[in-house]
C-alpha cells in the first residue's frame, strides 16, 4: 500500500494556474499507476488525469485536456497536476490515489486515497 499526501491548493482567479503535488510514503510509489480525481460540492468523485507508473502514458478528462498537466518523478516519489487557465468549474477538493488497474478513469480501480487539498477558482 502507499500513503499519499496532497498540497499545492488554494484560491485563485480564473485564467491563474496552480501546481498540486502528491507526495507518497513507502518504496512502491514506481510501480503504481497513479491518478488525480475530483470532487466538487454536491458532487460524485470523478476522474481528472492519470499516468502510468512509467510516466511514458497520460489520460485526461475532456473537460481539463489542454489545461492540465499530469507528470511524476519516481525518483521523489512525488506526483504533479499542473492546472492552467483555471475555471470556476475546477473548484473542487482534489485527491490522489494509486492504482494497479488499467481501468484508469474508473474510480474504484484506485486506493490509497489521500485527504484532498481545495481548490477555489472565483471568477
Amino acid at each position: 500500500q502507499v500513503h499519499l499526501v496532497e498540497s499545492g491548493g488554494g484560491s485563485v482567479q480564473a485564467g491563474d494556474s496552480l501546481r498540486l503535488a502528491c507526495a507518497a510514503s513507502g518504496r512502491t510509489f514506481s510501480t503504481y499507476n497513479m491518478g488525480w480525481f475530483r470532487q466538487g460540492p454536491g458532487k460524485e468523485r470523478q476522474f481528472v488525469a492519470a499516468i502510468t507508473w512509467t510516466g511514458r502514458s497520460t489520460y485526461y478528462a475532456d473537460s481539463v485536456k489542454g489545461r492540465f498537466t499530469i507528470s511524476r518523478d519516481n525518483a521523489k516519489n512525488t506526483l504533479y497536476l499542473q492546472m492552467n487557465n483555471l475555471r470556476p468549474e475546477d473548484t473542487a477538493v482534489y485527491y490522489c490515489a494509486g492504482s494497479v488497474s488499467g481501468s484508469y478513469y474508473v474510480t474504484s480501480a484506485y486506493f490509497g486515497w489521500g485527504q484532498g487539498t481545495q481548490v477555489t477558482v472565483s471568477s
